[in-house]
């Protein structure tokens, strides 16, 4: 790859590699907290480490950062490795918990002690967070700051063997009080938390805090690249701080802007309120952010890693169109997914110069995009159904659909004319007479006359019936975290259920892994919900960005 195509974090690997820093080796690592499903912006982290692995011939670790027991639980650990091997990527059987070295970090806690540069404290969280100060104020030190270090080691091993209650001591780090970087003024180290581990049980009472695990995490695994989301710039000095004063193996960690997306909320813990107030139907809502919820919805594993691609890696945070994204699933879509009819608002439709017995079938292209897709026969009869949109009484000009006299394209099938309008006693349209050329079957005439308007369609005897699901934005703010309430911005429209539609009997048995683009209509996939009796399609995007009108 040329320099100039090069992000910033490759440019930093390579300077690393040409003096020997590592010794050229890179091995970065994905570690995720299993305390939510993994998001949109969750794939952007995995799709960086895992290539940037790849690309320097590396390795990349998928580690659990599962020190809070009160959040974490096991079903989220698997969901994720779901998610990231659904995405395409391969740990190669490097899956650890950051419970693998608790032993490990509560030694080194114990060195940091006997070098004096920690100490038990005995104020109340909210006491600590009263004498940190400000960016203008330094913060004043804890009284219990000068304990004496063989004290400090006899409290600190009782608040291992469990003597005390939460909250009644924390064991901090001894830097400086007055540093211009809050995160530098006595973090907390470890905190005393009774509650039961998914992992190690009852075995510990005591955690170690985000900043000071990860670290080390990345010094036992031998971690050379810890790449982060730029919130963690701030924290880098109290993550080399921690390596040094240890006098560990040291890896670099890089922060790179994470992704934001439009009309999205991208925080586990709003997420997670969406789920628990029933917001949503769950974390795979197909409406949620959620890898799982774009897997239930439709989306492919590659249309989410060519967006990846295409976002890039910058140091700046801003928030992408989410329409590159749906973008980026329409191209790998139209590509991909075969072809097939569906009617979503059906109006019944009779022929009345076909023979009322004769069913016959019609040649249909799966995909015009490749022709490897082969064809398939769709079945025509006398009673069809099209969509009711698809016809107008007193139509305006340039109405290229049907209305009564014209004649239109029923696709791979026939010419048909509308000769007579049926309506119920309240003067409801509930049916059309219409008569068919038989002379135009595959869509051509011999007399090449031109008809404008190509109908998509349904055998009334042959089709089946199923609910659709049509699924919009979430929100309606575009940038709901901004919003003082981002409750309030959820988009009530965002799920709409279609009833008793009609589909091409196949559709019944597709057992296709990606969408299937319903003629005229956009890509869908059938859902979970989906039996053998009751039929349910997601629509997993419209085939053009119906907001770029609003």
């Amino acid at each position: 790859m040329n320099d100039i195509n090069k992000n910033f974090i490759q440019r930093i690997i390579d300077d690393d590699n040409d003096s020997g820093k590592f010794n050229n080796k890179v091995h970065t690592r994905f570690p995720p907290e299993p305390n939510g499903y993994l998001h949109i912006g969750h794939a952007k982290a995995i799709y960086l480490n895992y290539n940037i692995a790849e690309e320097y011939n590396g390795k990349c670790n998928l580690r659990f950062d599962d020190t809070n027991p009160i959040a974490e639980e096991d079903e989220y650990v698997r969901s994720i490795q779901e998610d990231v091997k659904w995405l395409g990527f391969d740990s190669e059987k490097r899956v650890y918990f950051a419970s693998d070295y608790f032993q490990q970090m509560y030694e080194y806690a114990l060195q940091l002690i006997k070098n004096n540069n920690a100490y038990v404290c005995e104020l109340s969280p909210q006491e600590i967070k009263n004498t940190r100060g400000t960016l203008q104020k330094p913060g004043t030190q804890s009284p219990y700051r000068d304990r004496a270090r063989d004290e400090n080691l006899d409290l600190f091993n009782r608040m291992k063997s469990g003597e005390f209650e939460n909250g009644s001591k924390t064991l901090r780090g001894k830097i400086d009080m007055s540093h211009p970087n809050m995160n530098m003024r006595d973090p907390v180290i470890y905190r005393i938390l009774h509650a039961n581990h998914h992992r190690t049980g009852d075995k510990w009472c005591i955690y170690p805090m985000y900043d000071w695990a990860h670290g080390l995490e990345d010094s036992i695994e031998g971690i050379t690249h810890s790449l982060c989301s730029l919130e963690f710039e701030d924290h880098r000095p109290l993550y080399d701080w921690y390596l040094d004063k240890l006098d560990v193996y040291h890896p670099q960690q890089i922060e790179f802007a994470r992704l934001n997306l439009s009309y999205t909320v991208m925080s586990k813990r709003k997420l997670k309120l969406l789920v628990e107030n029933n917001h949503v139907t769950g974390w795979d809502d197909p409406r949620m952010p959620t890898i799982s919820g774009f897997k239930r919805r439709g989306y492919t594993p590659k249309s989410i890693r060519n967006f990846m691609e295409d976002v890039g890696v910058a140091k700046r945070d801003n928030i992408m169109d989410i329409a590159k994204l749906e973008s980026s699933l329409r191209t790998d879509l139209n590509k991909r997914s075969q072809r097939r009819m569906a009617v979503l608002n059906p109006l019944k439709v009779v022929i009345t110069n076909y023979p009322d017995e004769k069913e016959e079938f019609v040649i249909a292209k799966n995909n015009p995009e490749d022709e490897s897709a082969g064809t398939r026969k769709l079945p025509f009869s006398k009673v069809l159904y099209i969509e009711k949109d698809d016809f107008m009484e007193d139509p305006p000009k340039k109405f290229f659909r049907l209305s009564p006299g014209a004649e239109v394209r029923f696709k791979f099938a026939y010419y048909i004319t509308c000769t007579d309008v049926i309506k119920d006693s309240k003067g409801k349209i509930v049916e059309l007479h219409c008569t068919y050329d038989k002379d135009t079957l595959g869509g051509r005439s011999e007399d090449k006359r031109k008809v404008k308007g190509t109908l998509h369609w349904v055998s009334a005897n042959h089709s089946v019936l199923a609910d659709i699901r049509l699924y919009d934005r979430l929100f309606t703010a575009l940038n709901p975290d901004a919003e003082s309430n981002f409750i309030d911005t959820i988009n009530t429209n965002s799920l709409k259920i279609v009833k008793n539609c009609r589909l091409e009997p196949e559709l019944k048995t597709f057992e296709s892994k990606i969408p299937v683009q319903f003629e005229r209509l956009g890509y869908f996939f059938k859902d979970a919900d989906s039996t053998a009796e009751s039929l349910v399609y997601n629509r997993t995007v419209a085939l053009r960005d119906t907001w770029a009108k609003k």
